[in-house]
């Protein structure tokens, strides 16, 4: 299965802090793992607001996402296209992209966030 995990996700995972849950989904050989060059984007920003779960350098953690063999999906306008549809569940521009990616490439969405649940294509861990 192709699965494109979200940013806190992959943070979790670079600090082994995955839940219970979510650990098949990482393990399982049968899945290939994406993370979207928006999750770059919003740990950047993010890092620079001083957020506490944010606290992560950057460029070691792209470096550690491609050893790791996770593949990078860029943004197309064709997925900030598909934001403009999706229903106003969730307001954060960031999981708003990251799901219309998941959406537009025919990928499921991994994700801790109950709120980013209630969306299809989503996995809630």
């Amino acid at each position: 299965m192709k699965l494109l995990v979200d940013t806190q996700l992959l943070i979790w995972a670079a600090n082994y802090e995955l839940p219970d849950t979510a650990i098949p989904y990482f393990t399982d050989n049968e899945n290939t793992l994406y993370f979207s060059s928006a999750s770059i984007w919003e740990i950047v920003i993010k890092r620079n607001l001083n957020r506490r779960d944010f606290q992560i350098d950057p460029t070691m953690f792209y470096g550690g996402l491609l050893n790791n063999g996770y593949i990078e999906l860029g943004i197309t306008s064709q997925h900030a296209f598909l934001v403009a549809h999706l229903p106003s569940i969730h307001k954060d521009p960031f999981d708003r992209i990251l799901i219309a990616q998941a959406k537009a490439e025919g990928m499921m969405f991994l994700s801790a966030d109950y709120m980013v649940s209630q969306y299809p294509h989503v996995i809630y861990v």
